[in-house]
């Protein structure tokens, strides 16, 4: 299995986007509750701003992973929030910390200083997987509901670049 990563095209939203949806049917921990479309990521690709990027994890040309950074707070552009996600079935394989490897230098290409990741209590592969790349614990928003009125609590993790 050869991993590259490289920066999402038009043709990859498709992929991006059963990715996605197989983690949010299968009841994933993932902060989407809802199916997303193709067109969702075409932002990302085609924002026509160097603060606003997608990148894409492939073997043998097949998508199998995907990180995107954008600004968290548009007046202050130098926070990016980040979100990471990889084919279900392959964690563990080197896909997010490939990603991550391409996606923090295109972040301090781009002038960031810290990004930002916020995820479910309930998403320890999640948690661990952002400890593991050097985010650290800021803050909890507390008790959010799902859409089934579930409560769970949001984890923003920093990390100073």
């Amino acid at each position: 299995m050869t991993l590259k990563v490289r920066k999402a095209v038009r043709k990859d939203c498709s992929a991006i986007c059963d990715i996605v949806n197989e983690i949010i049917a299968i009841g994933g921990t993932t902060a989407y509750q809802n199916p997303l479309s193709p067109d969702y990521f075409l932002q990302f690709i085609e924002a026509g701003s160097e603060k606003v990027f997608l990148h894409v994890a492939t073997t043998d040309q097949a998508v199998v992973g995907f990180q995107w950074i954008e600004p968290l707070d548009p007046p202050d552009d130098h926070i990016g929030g980040i979100a990471t996600f990889a084919k279900v079935g392959t964690s563990q394989r080197g896909i997010g910390s490939a990603l991550f490897a391409t996606t923090q230098q295109a972040s301090k290409a781009a002038g960031y200083l810290e990004l930002v990741a916020v995820i479910r209590a309930d998403n320890t592969g999640g948690l661990a997987y952002y400890e593991k790349m050097g985010f650290r614990d800021h803050s909890v928003r507390r008790a959010i509901p799902l859409a089934d009125g579930t409560p769970i609590d949001r984890i923003a993790k920093r990390l100073k670049l």
